[in-house]
């Protein structure tokens, strides 16, 4: 693949938390919950999927019905399941969590608690910018992250509504209980800030890309050249087609400032071994064996009950040269017609090789037409 796409940036938050809920710490983090479930989802694979099935909740008759969304589980919806894996301060903490997939929440004795993107409940990601922007409740020109944590400080109950109008909600799961390193992607590895990015999964985890493009890294007022090999190391539900990634930048707030600022397009160049020339390949796809010919009076032999012979099918199967036909006997001389009528003794007048020719046919095996073999 080679060709232009589209670049965003994405990081790891680190934010306070504590481990029991408080007038300070009042925003639940969920683990997955215990009814939530994916159409052909196998519970012993290694992922819950993130997009490509249905998925919901069971009622009590057993039908799959539409998980709860953003507004119902704000409201309550989970409460009571012991879902709850930590608790943040700021709704927009949780958010952002959410958007990135994966942060370092420090606990009250500094406990780093690692937590990841594990499920969501199934609907798609919507942009709370573009409704701040639609409700006029702020400028594109002013958008940033602080500015949007600034705004539902000061508005919470109209920015539950704004935060509601994106159904999609994530569940994390715990991954460690450390403060050095990185987090880890859906490969599996530990990802490396400024080489690992993400992508769809139409591509292999571990695929090598070189990315150019002119990104503003240093700041949001100037743009520098970046050209740079990258690798596949994990995936996101907004990701869709091949030339489109998410570069990791590292945990931190200036991690989140440098990838709060991409989003442009870029060209991705995707490497593959040498001795793999994939046009070559394409040109020597493996094709089926050809059929055989087969001789037009084999086809027609039967078995005497109207169907091919055992032995031709086999061999027609298995695709063997099939030996030349006998000959064929020569036929019977006609009889003079004085010959051919003679009384059955009975007072009738009948043909005396009637019964003959009939016998003769089903010995012969040779019906009245030939038979047809379906291509």
């Amino acid at each position: 693949m080679d060709g232009d796409g589209l670049l965003t940036g994405y990081f790891e938050p680190i934010v306070a938390g504590s481990r029991f809920p408080s007038p300070e710490f009042h925003v639940p983090v969920y683990r997955r919950p215990r009814d939530l479930v994916a159409v052909g989802y196998n519970p012993a694979s290694i992922a819950f999927p993130n997009k490509g099935v249905r998925i919901g909740r069971r009622t009590a008759n057993n039908e799959l019905v539409p998980y709860h969304d953003r507004g119902t589980i704000e409201a309550g919806a989970l409460d009571g399941q012991k879902l709850e894996i930590c608790w943040l301060k700021d709704p927009f903490d949780l958010l952002t969590i959410q958007i990135e997939g994966s942060a370092r929440v420090i606990l009250e004795d500094g406990t780093p608690l690692h937590i990841s993107y594990d499920s969501h409940n199934g609907y798609r990601y919507s942009s709370i910018e573009r409704v701040l922007v639609e409700r006029n409740l702020i400028s594109r020109q002013e958008m940033s992250a602080q500015r949007i944590r600034e705004w539902m400080a000061a508005h919470p109950d109209e920015g539950a509504k704004v935060r509601a109008a994106n159904r999609s909600y994530v569940f994390f799961r715990i991954t460690g209980l450390w403060n050095e390193g990185e987090p880890v992607g859906a490969q599996g590895v530990p990802l490396t800030p400024g080489r690992s990015i993400a992508v769809d999964r139409v591509h292999e985890y571990g695929t090598p890309f070189f990315i150019e493009a002119n990104l503003p890294i240093e700041n949001v007022k100037s743009v520098s050249r970046f050209g740079r090999l990258m690798i596949a190391q994990d995936t996101r539900s907004a990701l869709v087609g091949p030339a489109r990634a998410d570069l990791y930048w590292g945990a931190g707030d200036d991690a989140g400032r440098i990838a709060g600022r991409i989003r442009h397009p870029g060209r991705f160049a995707m490497l593959v071994p040498r001795e793999l020339d994939m046009v070559a390949a394409g040109r020597h796809m493996p094709l089926p064996v050809p059929k055989p010919k087969i001789p037009e009076a084999e086809v027609n032999k039967t078995d005497g009950k109207g169907g091919a012979g055992v032995a031709t099918a086999g061999a027609i199967a298995a695709g063997k040269n099939l030996p030349k036909p006998p000959a064929l006997p020569a036929a019977k001389p006609k009889m003079p017609a004085i010959e051919v009528k003679k009384k059955d003794g009975k007072g009738r007048v009948g043909s005396a090789n009637s019964g003959e020719d009939r016998r003769a046919t089903a010995s012969s095996g040779r019906p009245a037409a030939p038979a047809r073999i379906a291509n």
